[in-house]
């Protein structure tokens, strides 16, 4: 496994490098290995040191494990952001053993090409004529067929607010998404299978 640390706005010395590789290599070989690269940066805002944590799974499925941590102590950031990776790796491995568990022989998972856009954040105040140039990004994306259990696995392993995927038991399209008191929602429109 790659171990990248660097710093954005901070020089990031030997010591703090280190000790991240290290707890890096211990935590996240302890749930998985087939992680093949995980990438820390450093930052300072304001008063507090935030450590971003991506991590590369290995997987055909192109899993990401994204974690953040916030503290005035460099040390404590790392930890808390550390945390939140090892817990989230703690049940995408539960997960996978339950999932090996009660389905042997699942299909691979169909997915669909699409395409995702970014747009400014006013741009319901715009007219509809003017909508294509307010596109800001454009990038292909795929839609996956998966359980809401997976999807609501991928969306904590990736740290997205929601999740677009077809749903496995009746292959309608379904969203979960994070809501503000920390809970997820599960919208599953009634109709026809696509």
């Amino acid at each position: 496994m790659q171990v990248i640390v660097s710093g954005k706005g901070v020089d990031v010395g030997e010591s703090l490098r280190g000790h991240i590789g290290l707890q890096i290599e211990e935590h996240v070989n302890k749930y998985i290995d087939r992680v093949t690269s995980v990438q820390v940066v450093v930052s300072r805002e304001a008063h507090l040191f935030r450590v971003d944590i991506t991590g590369n799974m290995g997987t055909h499925a192109g899993m990401v494990v994204r974690s953040r941590g916030e503290s005035p102590d460099v040390y404590a950031a790392f930890d808390e952001a550390l945390e939140k990776t090892s817990k989230q790796l703690r049940r995408y491995k539960r997960r996978l053993t339950n999932h090996h568990k009660t389905m042997p022989d699942s299909p691979a998972p169909r997915l669909v090409k699409a395409r995702k856009y970014v747009l400014p954040p006013e741009t319901g105040e715009q007219d509809d004529d003017k909508q294509s140039s307010l596109i800001i990004a454009e990038k292909p994306t795929e839609i996956e067929t998966m359980t809401v259990s997976e999807a609501v696995m991928k969306m904590d392993l990736q740290d997205v607010p929601a999740l677009m995927f077809f749903n496995s038991a009746h292959g309608r399209l379904n969203v979960v998404y994070r809501r503000v008191d920390g809970n997820i929602s599960w919208v599953d429109p009634e109709g026809q299978a696509a």
